[in-house]
C-alpha cells in the first residue's frame, strides 16, 4: 500500500488550482497531492490518532462489513459509518458495496506524506 500525499492550502488557492487544472493551464505533477484539507486543523481532525489507528485496523484486518470492524474495535456501528463517511469523502476509505445492505471499508492507505507552505 502506497502512502498518499495530502496537501493543505486555503480553500481560494484549492478552487483556483482544481480550476486552472480543468481549463488546461495546470497539470499535475506525479508526486503532488490529491487530498486537500484547507487547515492543519481540519487535517488533524480527520487523520488524528484514533482514525490512524482506525486505518490501521482495516488494513491488517479487512472486515467484511461496518459491523464486524464495529467488533473489532468496540465502537458502536453508527459512530464508526459517521467517521468511515468522513474518510471516505477525503478518500482516505474506499466504502465497497458487498450486497444491498452492506457495504465494506477499504484503507487507501495507512502512510501519509503531508505538504504544506508556511
Amino acid at each position: 500500500m502506497k502512502a498518499i500525499t495530502i496537501g493543505i492550502l486555503p480553500q481560494e488557492q484549492i478552487r483556483a488550482r482544481m480550476l486552472a487544472i480543468a481549463k488546461g493551464k495546470l497539470k499535475p505533477k506525479a508526486g503532488d497531492p490529491r487530498i486537500w484539507f484547507t487547515s492543519m486543523r481540519s487535517l488533524a481532525e480527520v487523520l488524528s490518532d484514533e482514525n490512524r489507528a482506525l486505518l490501521k485496523v482495516i488494513s491488517d484486518t479487512q472486515p467484511d462489513s461496518i459491523a464486524a470492524l464495529a467488533t473489532t474495535t468496540g465502537r458502536s456501528p453508527g459512530n464508526l459509518s459517521r467517521t468511515l463517511k468522513t474518510m471516505s469523502n477525503y478518500g482516505l476509505v474506499e466504502m465497497q458495496s458487498v450486497n444491498l445492505r452492506q457495504v465494506r471499508p477499504v484503507a487507501k492507505a495507512i502512510e501519509f506524506r503531508i505538504l504544506t507552505t508556511a
